[in-house]
């Protein structure tokens, strides 16, 4: 099991989105990446131009103390305000993942 926080974000108004996912793929990933306790992340971008939101990245955590840490650091501050000042709306939501191997055969 693992801690994991699932951030789905929109892109601010006007923004295009080929240059809302190349900053998320060119500048915010290098931040991200180097979050304290970071174990595991993922960039999901939305394939629907209509989807509510853009995209979602994972990051997996040991605990959700190990997170809150990480955010509380300066460097997790600077991620989090990369962030927020290039999206409209993020949402977040934090779980405990348990993985489900399929069956052989």
């Amino acid at each position: 099991m693992a801690f994991k926080a699932i951030i789905l974000l929109k892109r601010r108004e006007g923004m295009a989105k080929e240059e809302f996912t190349r900053w998320w793929l060119e500048t915010h990933r290098p931040l991200a990446r180097r979050l304290k306790g970071l174990r595991r992340m993922t960039i999901n971008i939305a394939a629907d131009e209509n989807a509510p939101y853009d995209g979602a990245s994972e990051l997996w955590f040991d605990t959700e103390a190990d997170f809150l840490a990480a955010y509380a650091e300066p460097h997790g501050q600077a991620v989090a305000a990369d962030s927020l000042s290039m999206v409209s709306r993020r949402d977040r939501l934090f779980v405990v993942e348990h993985e489900v191997t399929p069956e052989p055969g």
